[in-house]
């Protein structure tokens, strides 16, 4: 059964193959959605636009989530591909410097930048797409457990998924009387490019088999089909939430004795 069709979506921050976007944009597709996608800059738009063609072959526009004029382009066009019944919003971006050592040595420039990036470009995205989504549309984040515990020199990205997480909250009551639904998706750690930027990350994945209630790591797909959950009219009554895919890492208070030793 397919639980999208006849639904359009829109996929922001794909940059390969192994982003959680993909996984995303795949599983929204195979569920009957037509997908279209956003790309920054010309070094990811051939990497792509691969992926959209794997995904039924929808439009692909460059977008710029830091800038209002370059999202309203965007809009403008994708006015041919219809109106949205999903926004997906995967982006994020810290400096490599503030992803180790200290908070307190972010620096001023590096601490908007990632709040602007990773948390106000959801603000940003729904202004820009607000007029081309559907009434009782979904509209999606990625965000971390980093938002609301502490995970050693994820700093100041979990400072801005913080933000993004109130975002939603706030977005979603904002966009209720239009049946607009905003969720978060709170993903266990998964072998991605941006994950590789923050030190220790492979040492997370190794605890989180060993600690975990379901015993694993978490993959593109499992994010993917909540996705497609969030996307669907299962979800009708569902807003202003963060959903966690992290196998139940998140509940977890102390590490089991046979992990501690």
């Amino acid at each position: 059964m397919k639980l999208l069709e006849g639904k359009r979506a829109l996929v922001t921050g794909v940059a390969n193959k192994w982003s959680i976007a993909t996984g995303i944009a795949r599983q929204l597709h195979a569920h009957g959605a037509q997908v279209a996608f956003t790309y920054q800059g010309e070094r990811v738009k051939d990497g792509v636009s691969e992926i959209a063609a794997e995904c039924g072959g929808g439009p692909v526009v460059e977008c710029d989530v830091s800038s209002n004029e370059s999202i309203a382009a965007c809009a403008k066009a994708l006015e041919g591909f219809g109106k949205l019944d999903a926004l997906v919003h995967s982006i994020a971006f810290v400096n490599k410097e503030d992803l180790v050592g200290k908070v307190f040595t972010t620096s001023r420039s590096g601490f908007a930048q990632a709040m602007d990036i990773s948390s106000y470009s959801l603000i940003a995205l729904v202004n820009g797409f607000v007029d081309s989504l559907n009434d009782g549309s979904s509209v999606m984040a990625l965000t971390y457990l980093g938002a609301t515990q502490i995970v050693p020199n994820y700093n100041i990205a979990g400072i801005a998924k913080s933000a993004l997480e109130s975002i939603v909250r706030y977005l979603a009551f904002d966009l209720g009387d239009r049946g607009i639904r905003v969720n978060a998706i709170s993903a266990g750690p998964i072998k991605t490019a941006s994950s590789r930027q923050v030190g220790g990350f492979s040492r997370i994945l190794d605890v989180v088999p060993k600690v975990a209630p379901l015993k694993r790591n978490v993959t593109q797909e499992d994010v993917g089909d909540c996705a497609v959950y969030l996307a669907s009219d299962l979800s009708r009554s569902v807003t202003a939430d963060v959903h966690f895919v992290d196998s139940g890492y998140h509940a977890m208070g102390m590490y089991p004795p046979d992990v501690l030793g």
